[in-house]
């Protein structure tokens, strides 16, 4: 009789544990909520002007920046309790797979091969891949003039590998962990062209300090439709992701983020795509 008393109580308190376990555990991410303190982690780029820029005091700026905080205020998240974390073109997959981030706003072409590990809402921007050459350099004048050339992307971005493919099967390309990189090499003459979407060029073109340096070639070489990657299968957070895009350009926030990102680049944006509208 004494056992059968003590199972049951140590019984009881492993179910109490258990229940208080789970509760603690709680994705940190679905405790939303203005008033519940809930946070949230949102990946983005860290070093491209005009879309996800981390500045010098710390903060966050960007047309990206203010998508993504945007969908997390319609989630039901402050700003002030927004996590940005910096995920490069190499990582983002897997940094949806494993949870390290909620969701990925950072200039994130919606392709057949990605949709394979992770799905889309949007999209949210219509731009185009380019190239961004030095101001003095009139020996590109057409994509096919790459050839020979040193062409710089970075590593994971699908452009550079476009080029070779598709236009210049000799151009000799250049993979740098990240854009900067690339510019600081177009700049010291290390390589010859930069290549990567026209939003993307023309955030670092119109930088005060790059101001007269480079030029936009104007190649509309591919349609890249940006979206919000999510972890694949999760339909709920994809249709509230969507509705919140939606809301975005309806009420007017969408016209004003791009005036505010890119109007002083005098950047020719695309009007804001349709939901589920994959430009090809």
């Amino acid at each position: 009789m004494q056992l059968r008393k003590v199972t049951a109580a140590s019984a009881a308190v492993l179910a109490l544990a258990l229940t208080a376990t789970a509760c603690g555990s709680e994705d940190k991410d679905d405790a939303a909520g203005s008033g519940g303190g809930g946070k949230i982690t949102i990946g983005i780029k860290i070093d491209q002007p005009g879309l996800g820029l981390k500045t010098p005091d710390g903060k966050f700026a960007g047309f990206d920046v203010d998508v993504a905080t945007y969908i997390a205020k319609e989630l039901g998240f402050d700003a002030k309790n927004i996590e940005f974390v910096e995920t490069k073109s190499a990582d983002r997959e897997t940094a949806i797979e494993r949870g390290d981030v909620k969701f990925i706003a950072a200039t994130y072409s919606i392709n057949d091969e990605r949709l394979q590990k992770v799905d889309f809402a949007g999209p949210y921007l219509l731009a185009h891949q380019d190239v961004l050459i030095r101001a003095d350099d009139d020996s590109i004048k057409s994509p096919e003039d790459l050839n020979e050339k040193k062409l710089c992307s970075v590593t994971g971005s699908t452009s550079a590998k476009n080029v070779k493919e598709k236009l210049a099967p000799k151009a000799q390309l250049q993979n740098y962990g990240g854009y900067s990189e690339c510019l600081t090499g177009l700049e010291n003459k290390a390589i010859d062209a930069l290549t990567t979407d026209d939003s993307i060029l023309a955030g670092y073109a119109a930088q005060e300090a790059h101001k007269g340096k480079f030029k936009l070639a104007g190649f509309k070489m591919t349609n890249e439709n940006y979206g919000i990657g999510l972890k694949k299968g999760d339909a709920d957070l994809k249709k509230k992701v969507d509705a919140a895009l939606t809301k975005m350009v309806s009420d007017g926030a969408w016209d004003k983020a791009v005036e505010a990102n890119f109007g002083p680049a005098n950047y020719k944006n695309e009007p804001a795509p349709k939901i589920g509208d994959v430009v090809k």
